[in-house]
């Protein structure tokens, strides 16, 4: 599981042989949320958030945002 960032104390990963399209996984211990990447520019959409509120998945979707680049490049290095 490579950890690509991290979030304030959430961790972001990408699972290598994982299914399309381009997402991440943002893991803390109250739960999981699944962020669609929508590469290469953006926005973000969120696929699934279990254990956290809405408004906390919609902050979150935020700070993914400002890392869409980085991530769809980490997408393809990890899935190429």
């Amino acid at each position: 599981m490579p950890i690509i960032a991290r979030i304030d104390g959430l961790i972001v990963v990408i699972y290598p042989h994982d299914h399309a399209p381009p997402h991440v996984h943002v893991l803390g211990p109250d739960g999981e949320i699944i962020f669609i990447l929508n590469c290469p520019d953006g926005p973000v959409s969120i696929r699934e958030a279990r254990g956290y509120s809405e408004r906390e998945a919609r902050r979150l979707a935020k700070r993914i945002n400002e890392m869409v680049p980085f991530l769809c490049s980490a997408w393809k290095g990890i899935h190429s």
